[in-house]
């Protein structure tokens, strides 16, 4: 059903623009000077019609339509780290917030100090996996720290995971002496319990040594759902990943959130750039990126992508 209104939903909105189109040139045939401001502006807003459906047109993987589940690894470096990725947290809450996407926080650490060790987040709506795809792997950042009293520039890293968020639709058979499952109390900003039972879940699979984690929920169980959830979506990539990397078709590595492994780096001083180390898009608003303005880096990465798989891609 949720196929079906997805699609749906494509197919009504192509409806629409044929329709606006169609009246826009009938409208045109008139050659009526009467008309031309109300054309100029049909014209214009069409256009932007077009760019977004020309970039929607682009979403054409397995899985691309799919609500996604992202997360955030603080790399190596302390506190710096983990203010990174609460930053980075924030750029992706703003961005889903600003596109309509619904975002929910399935897991979160704190650091001691300040920021985050990790966080998960649940991504719902069309195309969340297929836009949110181009944010995988390491995320440079360097500025002056807030955090050194001598102000010196520090560089700091932190890894982006994504799934597709299919739990529902996947057959999976986790066998429950493969799994173990901690419950702990759930804890906030500097270490501090925020609720009097112990309704956090962690389930590790044993096997694989993959966890997954949960503690959005008051209720222990509710948490394990959604913990288990979260652990059959990530199986299933790690599978996926395998048999890619048996085909020599995987495109990313499983990489280390350090020096040599970044995708883009996020430079505040001494000058202002962030670049994408792949397809070589940059911009000097930092401040517009880190509030959420990534739409030019993902629609650059969907060309970069489809030129990869058709041999196109040079190096200029």
């Amino acid at each position: 059903m949720q196929k079906m209104s997805r699609l749906k939903n494509q197919v009504d909105k192509w409806n629409k623009v044929y329709a606006r189109v169609s009246d826009a040139l009938e409208l045109a045939e008139l050659d009526d000077p009467d008309f031309a401001e109300e054309m100029a502006s049909e014209t214009q807003a069409l256009t932007k019609v077009y760019d977004a459906m020309s970039l929607e047109a682009m979403l054409s993987g397995e899985y691309d339509a799919e609500d996604a589940l992202l997360s955030i690894h603080a790399g190596a470096g302390g506190t710096e780290a983990q203010d990174w990725a609460s930053i980075l947290e924030r750029m992706y809450v703003r961005w889903m917030e600003a596109t309509g996407y619904k975002v929910s926080i399935i897991d979160k650490t704190y650091g001691e100090e300040a920021g985050i060790k990790s966080v998960t987040l649940g991504v719902s709506g069309d195309n969340a996996y297929g836009y949110l795809q181009s944010e995988q792997g390491v995320h440079r950042l360097v500025r002056i720290s807030p955090y050194d009293s001598n102000a010196r520039r520090h560089t700091s890293f932190a890894k982006v995971e994504l799934v597709p968020d299919i739990a529902d639709d996947i057959e999976i058979e986790i066998a429950q002496s493969d799994i173990r499952v901690d419950v702990y109390r759930a804890s906030g900003p500097g270490g501090q319990s925020v609720n009097t039972t112990d309704s956090a879940v962690r389930i590790t699979h044993v096997p694989t040594g993959i966890t997954a984690q949960s503690q959005n929920e008051k209720s222990q169980h509710k948490n394990k759902e959604q913990a288990m959830k979260v652990l059959k979506n990530r199986l299933w990539e790690e599978e996926r990943r395998k048999q890619e990397e048996e085909m020599a078709e995987l495109k990313g590595e499983n990489v280390d959130a350090g020096w040599g492994n970044q995708i883009r780096s996020y430079v505040l001083h001494p000058y202002q750039m962030v670049k994408d180390l792949r397809t070589r898009y940059e911009t000097g608003n930092t401040a517009g990126v880190l509030d959420g303005d990534l739409d030019g880096f993902m629609e650059s990465y969907l060309r970069y992508k489809i030129g990869d798989e058709e041999g196109e891609v040079s190096d200029s």
